[in-house]
Formats: C-alpha cells, sequence, structure tokens
C-alpha cells in the first residue's frame, strides 16, 4: 500500500514521542504510540498507518540480530574482566600525571573494542574515580573524560549505532568504522582539553572514593585484548581482500575467543544470557524507532525538509549532520537517533549525491552532539556512576556537545576534502 502522510503528522508523531519519552513512558512504547498518532493526524486510515509502522520496524530486523549477537562480545568482555584490565592497563602505564588522557583513551578503546558506551562508563568509573581520588581531581572533570572518550570510541565502533547506520545506508561496518577515525581522534582531544579545564576548578564534587576489589583477579593483557583483536582482523578482511565476514559472526566469535582466552569457556553460557541482558533493550528500543522512522519516511518531510535547505541555499550534505543532531537530541540516544536520521533521509541524501560513506558518518557524528539529555538513559546511567545528582549532571551536557560537535564538524570538513 503506497501511502504518503503529511509533515504535520510526522512531526506531531515524533514530538509525541518525545513527550511521552520525558514523561517516563517506556521508549519503545512511546515511538510507537507516536508512530500511530502520527500517522493517523497525517492522513493515514488505521490500516494503512499500521502496515506502514510495521514496515518500517522489519526495516530494523537486519540491524536487530547484529545487535543481539553483538551482545556475545559485550558479555564475556565484561563478565571475564577484559574490559576492566584494558583500561587498568591504559591507565597504568599513562600514569597518574596524564590521568585525564588515560581515562579518556581507556573509555575511548573499551567502547571501540565493542562494549556499549554507557557500560564502558560504567566499567571504567571505578578505576578512574580511584586515580582521581589520588591526583584530587572533581567527579565533573572524571566523568566528562569518560564520556568523551567514549563519544570518541563509539563513532569508530561495531556497537548498535554504527550497525544500524551501515544498514541504514547499506554501506560496510569496517569502512564506516574507519572514515570517522579523525573526527574521533578530534572528539579525544576536545575532550582531553575540556575535561583538564574542568579539573582546575572547585566545584564541591569531591571523590570519596570507597574501598573496592583490589585484588579483584583479571586476565592477562594478552588474553584480555584476544577477543577484540579477532573481531577487528575478521571485519578488517573485506576492505583488505574482499573475504565478507558479516557482524554476524565476527562480534560472537571475538566474544568466544575472549572467554577461550581468559580460560573461562565453561561460563561462556551464562556470559552470552548475561551480555543479552545488555542489548535486550536497545534491540526493542530499535523496532520501535523502526515504527516512528517508517512514518517520517512515507511522509513528505523529507521533500519539505531539502526545499527548505534549499531556500536558505545550503548545500544539501548539510542535512546529514542537522538529521543525526535533531534525531539523537529528540531520543536522547546515539543509536536510535542514527537509526532514525539514517532510515528517513538516506534516499534523499543519496539521490542528492552524498557518498553513502560519509553521509552515514556524517549522521553518525551528529547523533552524538546532543545524544545525553535528561529524557534518555544514558544521562542518568552515566550520572550513577559516579554517584552525582541531576543538577550537576546537567552542568556537563555543553561540554559533550561540544565534544559531539567537534567529531561532525571534522566529518564535514573530512566529506568536503575527499568528496
Amino acid at each position: 500500500m503506497d501511502i504518503t502522510f503529511t509533515t504535520a503528522g510526522a512531526l506531531i508523531g515524533l514530538a509525541l514521542s518525545i513527550f511521552l519519552i520525558i514523561k517516563k513512558i517506556q521508549p519503545a512504547y512511546s515511538l510507537i504510540i507516536g508512530a500511530l498518532i502520527g500517522g493517523l493526524i497525517g492522513s493515514g486510515d488505521l490500516v494503512g498507518t499500521v502496515e506502514v509502522m510495521i514496515t518500517g520496524a522489519q526495516g530494523m530486523m537486519s540491524s536487530v540480530i547484529r545487535i543481539l549477537t553483538s551482545g556475545i562480545l559485550a558479555g564475556a568482555l565484561i563478565k571475564t574482566g577484559a574490559a576492566e584490565k584494558i583500561a587498568e592497563v591504559i591507565v597504568a602505564k599513562l600514569g597518574e600525571k596524564r590521568t585525564i588522557v588515560s581515562i579518556a583513551i581507556a573509555t575511548m578503546v573499551i567502547c571501540m573494542v565493542g562494549v556499549f558506551i554507557d557500560i564502558a562508563v560504567i566499567t571504567v568509573a571505578p578505576i578512574a574515580l580511584a586515580i582521581g581520588n589520588k591526583v584530587h581531581y572533581n567527579k565533573g572533570a572524571i566523568l566528562l573524560a569518560m564520556i568523551g572518550g567514549g563519544k570518541a570510541g563509539n563513532i569508530i565502533s561495531p556497537n548498535p549505532n554504527t550497525i544500524a547506520v551501515s544498514e541504514g545506508f547499506h554501506v560496510n561496518l569496517t569502512s564506516l568504522m574507519a572514515v570517522n577515525i579523525v573526527p574521533a581522534i578530534g572528539a579525544l582531544i576536545m575532550t582531553v582539553i575540556l575535561a583538564t579545564i574542568l579539573s582546575k576548578r572547585s566545584s564541591g564534587l569531591e571523590i570519596h572514593y570507597p574501598a573496592g576489589e583490589e585484588n579483584k583477579s583479571l586476565p592477562s593483557l594478552w588474553a584480555a585484548i584476544a577477543g577484540p583483536v579477532v573481531v577487528i582482523l575478521l571485519l578488517a578482511l573485506r576492505p583488505l581482500f574482499n573475504i565478507v565476514i558479516d557482524p554476524l559472526i565476527a562480534l560472537p566469535l571475538g566474544g568466544l575467543v575472549s572467554t577461550i582466552a581468559c580460560g573461562e569457556i565453561k561460563k561462556f553460557p551464562h556470559y552470552m544470557e548475561f551480555g543479552l541482558t545488555k542489548v535486550i533493550g536497545v534491540s526493542v528500543l530499535l523496532i520501535g524507532t523502526g515504527t516512528i522512522a517508517g512514518i517520517i519516511k512515507a511522509s513528505a518531510l523529507q521533500g519539505d525538509v531539502v526545499s527548505l535547505l534549499e531556500m536558505m541555499h545550503l548545500p544539501s550534505f548539510i542535512l546529514a549532520p542537522i538529521a543525526g543532531i535533531v534525531m539523537g537530541a529528540a531520543t536522547a540516544s546515539t543509536t536510535a537517533g542514527a537509526t532514525i536520521a539514517s532510515q528517513t533521509f538516506s534516499g534523499v541524501l543519496l539521490k542528492e549525491g552524498i557518498p553513502a560513506i560519509f553521509a552515514g558518518a556524517m549522521v553518525h557524528t551528529g547523533a552524538t552532539v546532543l545524544d545525553s539529555l535528561p529524557h534518555g538513559s544514558f544521562f542518568h546511567a552515566t550520572g550513577g556512576s559516579v554517584d552525582m545528582n541531576i543538577k550537576n549532571r546537567m552542568r556537563l551536557i555543553p561540554y559533550e556537545a561540544l565534544i559531539g560537535l567537534t567529531s561532525t564538524i571534522l566529518s564535514i570538513i573530512w566529506y568536503l576534502i575527499f568528496r
């Protein structure tokens, strides 16, 4: 059934979804309700609206399946202690004099090898707080270093957001990760600058670090990196030798190798189950995201936005980062924001002659600018990792936005140079 919804209906549906999320209604349900209401207001009948919603959700299935299997790698890295070991070694090697740099790089690497950004922050937090306590840094600086490092690693990782963008633009996952390396480095540098500035301020957020599990047994560094190395090598086979190993295969294999290398193969089923608990939420969210993306994609919004850009004499490629920024802010989620933006505007961007790899990269980086607003889970998960109240957590949002904006601007410059 060929249906075109009005722009007003699509926008009202999206606005309703945001309102419901802010009111603490479960995000997936909020998106489904917004899609339904938006479709009906946008001149669709009940049967047609539901069909478009289902079609949109079906378009998410390849991403959802890959994300579900990525949980095996994440579960293995977390439960074996591999992620913590990698972070510990990085912080130890760089030393207390480079506390901010070491914390940012540690979180970046943990996120980069396949641990979701909120889990990466939670994993690094005990180590970061311990060293921050020794050098008398405040929680704001420590948390910003972790978040900024996580943002840098997130845009070059085989995480749900990257998988969703690669699916939306039909580009190779490894290539999408590679094209954002320079933007990721820029985000890391900006993180270090801003967190260093914050560390010199007296904010009343001094760290009182409780005694932890200092004698916790962790694997060796070589065992810890075995799984991530296998994943990187398998994903690199396609651009290097045109041998296609799908993330659906590479990510679980990395988790299996990690478990074997750490000598905990008997616990692998338990780690798989744990990993599933970490990805089931984002997988369900993507199904809800697909319903609203279906309505927006079937609306006149795409054409209206292009017409608006032409009226303002703005280049068409600017739609990519703007879409990422707006949708990331709307959903307070890198994954949901990047997914909606990719599903909605990929066709228009490609039609305008923007290479898919650069369009995807700009959408992806744009989604990291305002993805940590208070109506999303990332805001609360990261604040809770350092026991920071909402008021103080909100003070970091402008700094986080600057970090995301840095990677977005560099992604645009990268496109302008190599288009």
